[in-house]
C-alpha cells in the first residue's frame, strides 16, 4: 500500500490465559476514514489501545509512520491523536485552557502552542467558545473539543472511539462532517458499532471478531460481501405466482402488493434477464426490476457469525 501511515504485523495480546486478539495484520494509508467494526468483546478496544500506545502487546509489531511503536514510543506517538470513548475533559478548564494544556502534553513547541490551539479551535468550530468552561458546553460541542485535543499537535493518524455516541441526530451529522474534514489530510480510524456511521463516513473497513480480523477492504466490498439473493419486480399485468416461479433460477415468490413481488433467485445475472424477457414476451408490463443488496446489518451478522432475529 502506498503512503502507509499505520502497519500492524502479527499483533496478538492476552490477558492472563485469555487471548484478546490473535495474529492481526493490516495497513492504513495516509488519508481518509477507516472504520473499525466489531461486536462487544471482539478485541476492538484492545487493538485500538495497542495502536495508540496505551497498552503494550504480547506479540507482534505496530509501526506508525514507519516508526516501531514498541521500540520508540515517544517518537511514534507524536504522529498519533486519540479521542477515547470517555472524553478526558477537565470540566473547570475553559476550552482554550484545555487545548493549551493538551498541546503541552503532546510536546508542541512552546512558541507554536498558541498557533496550534487557534488552528484546532477553528478547525473544530469551537473558536467562539474559547473562553467558555467545558462543563457549560453541550454534548455535541464537548465532542468537538474532544476531537480538537486529538488533532492539536497535527498528527498524521487520529483514532476516534465512538465519536458520535450519545449525540442527537443533528449533532451526529455535524460531527460526521467534521471527521470527514480532518480526514482530508490525515488518516482517521473510526471505531463504532453504528453501521450507518460506517456507511456514511468510511472508505474502508476493518472488522475484528473473536480476536481475529474477519474482514479488511473497501466499503463497496463490505456491502457486496453477501451475494444478492432477491429481486424486487413490479408488473402492470402480473401472472399467477406459480408462473413466475417456473422461470429458471427463481426459487421463491413473495407477493408484496397486487403488482409488486420479491423473488428469491439463484444469484445469476442471467436469471434477471430471463425474467425481463418473459415479461416482454408475455406482456406483463415490466415497470421495475431491482436486485436487492444485503443490508449492512446482514453483512455484519454473517461476518460475526450471528443471525439476525
Amino acid at each position: 500500500m502506498e503512503n502507509t501511515i499505520v502497519k500492524v504485523e502479527n499483533l496478538s495480546h492476552r490477558y492472563a490465559s485469555q487471548w484478546a486478539v490473535r495474529d492481526i495484520n493490516f495497513e492504513i494509508s495516509s488519508q481518509g476514514v477507516v472504520g473499525l467494526l466489531g461486536s462487544n468483546g471482539a478485541g476492538k478496544s484492545t487493538t485500538m489501545n495497542i495502536i495508540c500506545g496505551v497498552l503494550k502487546q504480547s506479540k507482534g509489531e505496530v509501526y506508525i509512520n514507519g516508526i516501531n511503536l514498541k521500540d520508540n514510543p515517544v517518537e511514534a506517538k507524536r504522529n498519533i491523536g486519540f479521542m477515547p470513548q470517555k472524553l478526558p475533559l477537565y470540566q473547570d478548564f475553559t476550552v482554550e485552557e484545555y487545548l493549551t494544556y493538551c498541546a503541552d502534553l503532546r510536546m508542541v513547541e512552546k512558541k507554536q502552542v498558541k498557533k496550534a490551539v487557534q488552528e484546532a479551535l477553528e478547525r473544530c468550530g469551537v473558536a467562539h467558545f474559547r473562553d467558555r468552561l467545558l462543563r457549560n458546553l453541550s454534548g455535541g460541542y464537548q465532542q468537538r473539543v474532544g476531537i480538537a485535543q486529538a488533532i492539536v499537535h497535527n498528527p498524521k493518524f487520529v483514532v476516534l472511539d465512538e465519536p458520535t455516541n450519545g449525540l442527537d441526530p443533528n449533532q451526529i451529522v455535524e460531527v460526521r462532517n467534521l471527521i470527514k474534514q480532518i480526514a482530508v489530510d490525515r488518516a482517521v480510524l473510526l471505531s463504532t458499532h453504528i453501521l450507518t456511521e460506517v456507511q456514511a463516513a468510511c472508505r474502508e473497513i476493518k472488522m475484528i471478531e473473536e480476536g481475529q480480523m474477519v474482514f479488511s477492504g473497501s466499503i463497496e466490498m463490505f456491502n457486496n460481501y453477501i451475494e444478492p439473493n432477491t429481486i424486487v419486480v413490479t408488473l402492470d399485468s402480473p401472472p399467477l405466482n406459480e408462473v413466475l416461479q417456473q422461470i429458471e433460477g427463481i426459487r421463491s415468490v413473495e407477493q408484496l402488493t397486487p403488482y409488486r413481488f420479491r423473488l428469491g433467485y439463484d444469484g445469476e445475472k442471467k436469471t434477471a434477464q430471463r425474467l425481463a424477457n418473459a415479461s416482454v414476451s408475455n406482456e406483463w408490463g415490466l415497470m421495475e426490476l431491482m436486485i436487492e443488496k444485503s443490508s449492512l446489518d446482514a453483512v455484519f451478522a454473517r461476518l460475526s457469525k450471528k443471525q439476525i432475529k
